[in-house]
């Protein structure tokens, strides 16, 4: 099997830009996912009023049957 660098050294070389393109957009967005990967949690207590009608388990398969209608 060859490495990632023997296959990009067959490119053309149209190809080979195109591929470097690609990588400086992950390098960005890899980036930008760990400089904002925090977890928001403005959401929390939302379902408040529903606390007695619902479990979470309940809400699991309540939002499945959403997903699937």
């Amino acid at each position: 099997m060859k490495n990632v660098k023997e296959l990009i050294d067959e490119l053309p070389p149209e190809y080979q830009r195109e591929l470097q393109d690609f990588a400086e957009f992950l390098l960005h967005r890899s980036k930008t996912k760990k400089e904002g990967g925090e977890l928001k949690l403005d959401w929390r207590g939302a379902l408040k009023e529903k606390r007695e009608e619902y479990t979470s388990v309940a809400l699991q398969h309540k939002s499945r049957d959403w997903w699937t209608d």
